[in-house]
This record gives structure tokens, C-alpha cells and sequence, in this order.
């Protein structure tokens, strides 16, 4: 049964995880000036008290900090019709969340963890602690405050195994309705959730000692929405004459380019600081590489260019780069000397980044 929650994990990318953003959205020119669209970027406050994790984040901790931009639609191009806002705060032992979700009916069913949560109408969290694309996390919450988490060793695309019997241990969370619950009779004001999330959870070594002081992760958040209709009074996703589900609404607070959430590198930056006063967070010279360097793996395996176009110059934020090819027994890298670092940055054939 859990290879099934898998599955229709995967099916629900549509099957078109496999392309890049700049792909989709930019003719391949080898020549041309690289323009990868960045991600956006939140900054994360340290704060000194613990917040209550009740779904309603009315400490000082959380009226200190800024929402993000509102939600997009998951390839960019639309303004979802209804509003959702996160914000973050982090201590050394939780990233706690915030989301504010208007919604006019809220509703839920599932009840059992580790469920097909994205069934109902739901808030999720995608989380790569190290960038590399690879060994990435995703939990789901309903509107019942029941959890999907699960462990992904790398995106569908590149031949995922997915670990659904992962438990992150010691996660906090809590709704909060504005309205009322499975109740069709009135109009709601929207749903909250709030999350403690242990820093624990990402350690990859028992004596790991994670310090999120002047880092980012990678990032994302989406919000599953469906159309729905009412059977004997409850709620249920619509479906057409067919008696097929509509599709579902995908909002985003990075948008993804595609309907595929599962394409990390598309995925925001959260910067953690210690510091109070507001501040400002680019992203590093670094990132541009990687960005270039995962259109190339993905043109590769699409066939869209061949081994000979990989080792093409490219202008990267006025910097010349050249791509160097490997071929080995069991695939092959493309690596990169950085020209801002003095780093070498790799990407496999199976699209994880490394940073030597």
C-alpha cells in the first residue's frame, strides 16, 4: 500500500518533472546570456521564546517577523484565488512555521498519518538542508492536522526512491479555523497552521550538530486546493460527467515553472540569521553555476542537446564559464570551476550537486 501512496505521489507531477524551467520557458541557445529566473528568498529570524504551537502565532516572536509573498501558481503565471502567506522563525532546535491559508470552505477527511494527504486540500513543506537536489524531505498537513512526512532520495525524474516509512520525530503542529469545520452551511474565513519543526529530523549522523546560523536551505511551500462538491452533506473533491476528479490547484510560494514540485533546484532560498534588524540576503555567485549546470543535465537527458554541446562557453553574471564532460563506467559528471569561489561544482548523471 505504501508503493501505491508513492505512486500516485509521482503521478501527481503530472509527468513533467523532467523538464527545467529555463527549458520551458527559453530556447536553447548555447550562446546566449544565461537568464535562469531566480527563487525567491526569505530571511528567517532567530528568536529567544519559544513559541506556543496552537495555530495562531500571536506572540511578539511572530508579529516581529514578516509574511512572505503571497502564493503564486506553481508555473508563475496566475494569481491564485485565494491567498496564502508564510513566515519563519528558527531557535537551536526547531524551524518553527507559520501559513495562513484563506480559504471559504475548509474542509478535511483524512485522519490516518501518512495517508495521500494532497487528496484533501492541503499545506506542504519541501526541505533540502544541504542543495543537492538530493535527500530532500516533504510533509503534508490537512485541515485535520494530519501529517505525510516522508524522506525522497532524489526527484522522480532521476529515479527516486522514496522512503514513506520516514517519521520526523518530535514535530510539533497545529490548526487553527477561522470558521468552522466541515460545515457547508456557512462561509469561512480560512485556516492556519503552525509547525515546530526539529532540527533533528535532518540529521544525517547521530552526532550531527546542526547550527542554521548564517546559512540557507532550499526550500519550498505548496498548497494543494481542490474544486469540491457535496455528497449527503459532505464534502468531496468535484468530479466530472465521467466521475473523474478535477484537476487540483497548485500554489507555490517559489514557482516551480512546471507542475512538478519535485524539481529542488527550482526551490526558494531560506536564509537563517541571528540577527533582529531587517536585512538582505542574495544568493550567491555559486548558485547561478548550479542553476546552469542543472539545464544542462536536463537537456541531456531529454535528448534536447548532445555531449559535444556540454563543454560550450557560458556568460554567468559577466563571468565566463566552460563546462568540462566525464564520462565513467557508471554515468558521468559536469563540472564546473567556479570563477567567484575557485570551487569545482559537479552535477552526476543522476542531477545531484557536489561541491568540491
Amino acid at each position: 500500500m505504501k508503493l501505491f501512496y508513492v505512486l500516485l505521489d509521482t503521478f501527481k507531477m503530472k509527468g513533467l518533472c523532467y523538464m527545467s524551467l529555463f527549458l520551458l520557458t527559453h530556447p536553447y541557445n548555447m550562446s546566449a546570456q544565461f537568464s535562469y529566473k531566480a527563487p525567491r528568498t526569505y530571511i528567517a529570524k532567530y528568536t529567544d521564546v519559544v513559541p506556543t504551537i496552537d495555530g495562531i502565532a500571536n506572540e511578539a516572536s511572530w508579529e516581529s517577523v514578516a509574511f512572505s509573498d503571497y502564493f503564486i501558481d506553481i508555473e508563475g503565471l496566475k494569481q491564485p484565488k485565494f491567498k496564502t502567506q508564510m513566515k519563519m522563525l528558527w531557535d537551536k532546535d526547531y524551524i518553527y512555521i507559520f501559513a495562513q491559508l484563506e480559504e471559504p470552505h475548509v474542509w478535511g477527511t483524512l485522519k490516518k498519518r501518512d495517508t495521500i494527504i494532497f487528496h484533501n486540500n492541503d499545506f506542504e513543506i519541501f526541505i533540502d538542508p544541504d542543495g543537492d537536489a538530493h535527500n530532500y524531505y516533504e510533509f503534508e498537513f490537512n485541515t485535520l492536522n494530519t501529517l505525510w512526512d516522508l524522506f525522497i532520495t532524489r526527484p522522480y525524474r532521476d529515479g527516486a526512491i522514496t522512503i514513506n516509512d520516514y517519521n520526523a520525530t518530535n514535530i510539533k503542529s497545529a490548526v487553527h479555523v477561522s470558521g468552522t469545520l466541515n460545515d457547508p452551511s456557512d462561509v469561512d474565513k480560512g485556516w492556519s497552521i503552525e509547525i515546530a519543526m526539529p532540527l533533528s529530523a535532518f540529521k544525517t549522523s547521530y552526532f550531527e550538530n546542526i547550527n542554521l546560523s548564517d546559512t540557507f536551505w532550499r526550500i519550498n511551500f505548496s498548497r494543494v486546493n481542490w474544486d469540491f462538491q457535496l455528497d449527503n452533506g459532505t464534502y468531496q473533491r468535484r468530479t466530472n460527467e465521467k466521475g473523474e476528479h478535477l484537476p487540483e490547484y497548485n500554489w507555490v510560494w517559489s514557482p516551480q515553472g512546471v507542475v512538478a514540485m519535485h524539481q529542488p533546484e527550482t526551490w526558494g532560498y531560506v536564509y537563517f540569521t541571528e540577527e533582529m534588524e531587517d536585512q538582505s540576503f542574495s544568493i550567491p555567485e555559486d548558485e547561478h553555476i548550479k542553476w546552469y549546470l542543472f539545464e544542462l543535465h536536463n537537456a541531456l537527458k531529454n535528448k534536447i542537446i548532445d555531449i559535444e554541446k556540454v563543454g560550450r562557453q557560458k556568460e554567468i553574471l559577466n563571468k565566463t564559464i566552460t563546462p568540462q564532460f566525464d564520462s565513467h563506467k557508471t554515468g558521468y559528471n559536469i563540472w564546473v570551476e567556479s570563477p567567484f569561489t575557485k570551487k569545482t561544482i559537479i552535477i552526476n548523471q543522476h542531477g545531484k550537486i557536489m561541491v568540491k
